[in-house]
This record gives C-alpha cells, structure tokens and sequence, in this order.
C-alpha cells in the first residue's frame, strides 16, 4: 500500500472557486446571524430564513439551533425539522424528506476522504433522508447513506 501524500492533499482544490466564495460569504454574513438570532428556540424566526435563503439555502424549514455547514447543499421537505444542537455537514447533498425529525445533536456528514487513495481526496457523497424519517438523537449518518420511509409498528408486526 502506497504511503499517505499529505503534500499532494494539502496541494488537491478541494472546491471550485464559487463554492469557496459562498463558503466565505456564509462565514463573515450568514452563520453570524444564523448564531444571532433574537429567538432562543427557533433561531430561523425572523433573521435567519434571510440568510439561509441568500446563502442558497431552504426557504421554510425549522431548524432551531442546528449547525447547517454549507446551507446551499440542503433541501429540507415541508413539515421536516432538525433538531437543537444537530450538525448536518453537508459538504455534498443533503436531501431531508417531508415529515421527517431529525433529533438534537444528531450528524449527518456528507463528506469523507478516499483513504486508498494516498493523496486522501475529498469525496463529498450524498445523504437522502427520505419522508416520513425519524433520526433519532445522537445519531450518526454517513456519507451516501440513504435512509428509507419509515414503516409503520403495530404490536405484533411490521409491513
């Protein structure tokens, strides 16, 4: 096996130009008053819908305190919402279906690196979570995961 090429990742463009920028624009603009709002428990009230929705992201969705890495890369469903204290790492797509929870401090991270490969090029896989979901608190999903429609329990059987 072929030595790890930090050099050659250091080197690797990870994002094109126009991702970088919105990445800077989020940063210095958005996340800020994402993290300012005035609304304790749901920090999308008033300011951050704006923001969300000027950086790319979803219009409507209820996120009270969740860390959105790249809000561009997120669709969220009607009804949907995420969680105080989720992280939802979305170098590549993350796709939230309608009626789905996605509990508190739960990740989902839409990135890894190709570990064969010895210069470790970022790969950015995407999630689908599909309608109807429950993410459960603290839990983690992975890069290209996708998580079907729940199917509904009755004592004694499961369709």
């Amino acid at each position: 096996m072929a030595s790890l090429d930090i050099k050659a990742n250091r080197q690797a463009a990870k994002y094109t130009r126009h991702e970088q920028a919105l990445r800077v624009l989020w940063g210095l603009v958005g996340w800020p008053l994402f993290r300012l709002s005035p609304a304790a428990t749901v920090r999308l009230a008033a300011v951050c819908p704006a923001a969300l929705r000027g950086a790319g992201g979803p219009p409507g969705a209820h996120l009270p305190s969740a860390e959105v890495y790249l809000p561009w890369n997120l669709t969220i469903g009607d009804w949907s919402a995420v969680g105080e204290g989720a992280l939802l790492y979305n170098l590549g797509p993350v796709t939230i279906g309608s009626r789905v929870t996605v509990s508190q401090r739960a990740h989902l991270c839409a990135g890894t690196h190709d570990f064969r490969d010895p210069a470790m090029p970022l790969l950015k896989p995407p999630i689908v979570i599909a309608d109807q979901v429950w993410v459960c608190a603290d839990a983690f999903v992975g890069p290209g995961v996708t998580v079907g429609e729940a199917r509904w329990w009755e004592p004694g059987r499961w369709w």
